[in-house]
């Protein structure tokens, strides 16, 4: 698809809008593209250039052309999140930004831009990095909440009277590992999309190109500041989740050594019945108890006592 951006048009098509001061190419075609490029004056990036991860290949300018790639975490159809590559072409009257996914901010951002007259480019630029630096902000913001809510969870103490160890405890700490996995993804993507942001914000803030005015150079020096400052948070919640992993793992640990050590109590409290079994299982004619007129309720003693003793030995010890 291809869409451009015009004054006042928000989603003109590309052959009424020659003027548009922002293209948005989205999963275009070689015949798409080849008419952007038409349009725009100069060449665009193949999907393959924009997928690059070299430093040389992210940032670039050729003629006065800045071309930026960053890779752009979102939210997919089934609301999980995860990650694609966006390309961003600016020159001195256009900006042809390419990508290959659905992403609501850019449609915000393009009815935004479509009310604006005699804006640019640059404009539209600055206007979708502020975007991506707000939705981070936002998206930040609730994975902390949740993985507060989850540290809640996972380090909650309180037992009310009549409390009893919950049944399935073990399933609940995997259900709370995996949702700490899937947060620890998340994170991971948009640090990725700050590293990315914050190479192309700083490269065009210092670009070498006369064109780009002064009121936008200050608006991307602040998005600069806000995209350091997420980076310095994201890393927080990146300790604070191998703090999580490193505890809920222990958890599921010490759950399992209760139930070996409940197995370990059952065979040691099982070894002396065992044995008074196999005692008196023996047919011996010299065995005095075989005469008893108690014999046998003597027998049903022996193996009651060698059962207590081991279990009140056992609760003494504190094992259990």
């Amino acid at each position: 698809m291809l869409f451009a951006n015009s004054y006042g048009s928000p989603r003109a098509s590309l052959d009424s809008a020659p003027d548009a001061a922002w293209l948005d190419l989205v999963d275009p075609t070689e015949q798409e593209r080849s008419a952007a490029e038409r349009v725009a004056g100069f060449t665009l990036p193949t999907r393959e250039n924009i997928g690059e991860i070299e430093n040389s290949s992210r940032v670039s300018t050729h003629a006065g052309v800045l071309y930026l790639n960053s890779p752009i975490a979102y939210r997919d159809r089934d609301g999980r999140s995860t990650i694609t590559s966006a390309g961003f072409v600016l020159s001195e009257h256009k900006l042809v930004t390419i990508r290959f996914a659905e992403m609501p901010l850019f449609d915000a951002v393009a009815e935004q831009f479509g009310q604006l007259r005699g804006a640019t480019g640059a404009e539209a630029f600055a206007q979708i990095i502020e975007a991506l630096v707000d939705r981070l902000a936002d998206a930040l913001e609730h994975a902390g909440a949740e993985l507060d809510s989850l540290s809640k969870h996972t380090f909650s103490d309180g037992k009310p009277a009549g409390y009893e160890k919950p049944r399935g405890r073990n399933g609940d700490q995997r259900r709370t590992l995996t949702r700490v996995g899937q947060v620890s993804d998340a994170i991971s993507n948009f640090r990725d999309t700050l590293l990315g942001l914050g190479r192309i914000v700083a490269y065009t803030q210092q670009a070498d190109v006369p064109w780009l005015p002064p009121s936008i150079r200050a608006r991307l020096a602040a998005a600069r500041q806000d995209i350091a400052s997420l980076n310095d948070y994201d890393q927080q919640l990146s300790a604070r989740i191998g703090f999580l992993l490193d505890a809920v793992l222990g958890f599921i640990s010490i759950e399992q050594n209760d139930t070996f050590r409940v197995l370990t109590v059952v065979s040691i409290v099982g070894i002396p019945p065992t044995f008074v079994v196999g005692l008196y299982g023996m047919n011996f004619k010299n065995m005095p108890e075989y005469n008893w007129a108690w014999g046998y309720e003597w027998g049903w003693a022996m193996i009651a006592l060698s059962i207590l003793v081991p279990l009140i030995w056992v609760r003494l010890k504190g094992w259990i």
